[in-house]
């Protein structure tokens, strides 16, 4: 789930796997969809093995982690989701746009490696953090395809072609079942941190009212109220999007944001 220990390593490891991503972005377009399917599968590989060996064989002995490499697992959770999706609904092409998105983020993930755990954490914190990284892919799954359909809905009103070859009730299906899993993921990953942070942290480091968690919970209610007005009250179109927007922003603001702030604009691993 993390990357390279050191800099050389993340570089050597991240390098490879954006330009086949940055290869795919380019030739998607001009390609058969069943071609560039099968080649979005190579970098997909190269990612993934990638994230294993940061997990299995940093040097250091203890795992790293950190804005970017949150970032990474959760663009590679996308492109699993994604791939899994080719087999139900073959006809959604979105898949150069995932590749451009792939090697933006591994790159990033191999020049910020992150920090090194906590080392009075608890050997059960990686499924912790699991659970929650596994909430942030299924929330950018959501938002991805409700851009998708914001944006097939706006070609619809123009008369253009949507490119996209899902219809908007689908779209929309799809974009509340990936919201329901990762209100699911974050509930759980919530409720783990306030009933157990004391032994997945260490006594030092257990639950407190730092910016992270004030973000997750105010993402945790803004996903709450899109789902109680989805049932109750029928949100659907913008006012649904514009929702499940807010609470991502707020999402990504708890752990990645916060992250970004202290590994690059104060300089701090803590």
């Amino acid at each position: 789930m993390i990357l390279a220990s050191d800099v050389p390593h993340t570089l050597w490891l991240g390098v490879p796997t954006a330009a086949a991503y940055a290869l795919t972005a380019l030739m998607g377009p001009r390609i058969a969809p069943s071609t560039g399917h099968r080649l979005l599968v190579m970098p997909w590989v190269l990612h993934g093995l990638g994230l294993v060996f940061a997990l299995f064989g940093a040097q250091e002995g203890f795992a790293r982690f950190g804005f970017a490499p949150a970032l990474s697992v959760t663009a590679w959770l996308m492109f699993t989701f994604y791939l899994l999706e080719q087999h139900w609904f073959p006809q959604l092409r979105i898949r150069w746009t995932l590749a451009s998105l792939g090697a933006v983020v591994v790159l990033l993930a191999a020049l910020f490696p992150g920090a090194p755990l906590h080392v009075a954490a608890s050997p059960w914190l990686p499924m912790h953090w699991a659970l929650g990284i596994a909430s942030y892919g299924l929330f950018a799954a959501a938002v991805f395809h409700a851009w998708l359909m914001t944006r097939a809905e706006k070609n619809m009103r123009l008369g253009a072609d949507t490119h996209i070859g899902l219809p908007l009730l689908t779209l929309e299906r799809l974009t509340f079942r990936f919201v329901s899993g990762g209100f699911a993921l974050l509930t759980a990953t919530l409720a783990a941190g306030w009933l157990f942070g004391d032994s997945l942290y260490g006594e030092q480091a257990a639950w407190r009212w730092n910016h992270k968690t004030v973000f997750s919970v105010l993402s945790w209610l803004t996903f709450a109220a899109l789902l109680i007005g989805r049932n109750r009250f029928g949100w659907r179109g913008r006012t649904a999007v514009r929702v499940l927007y807010i609470g991502s922003g707020l999402l990504l603001l708890g752990y990645a944001g916060s992250r970004f702030v202290l590994e690059v604009v104060l300089g701090r691993s803590l």
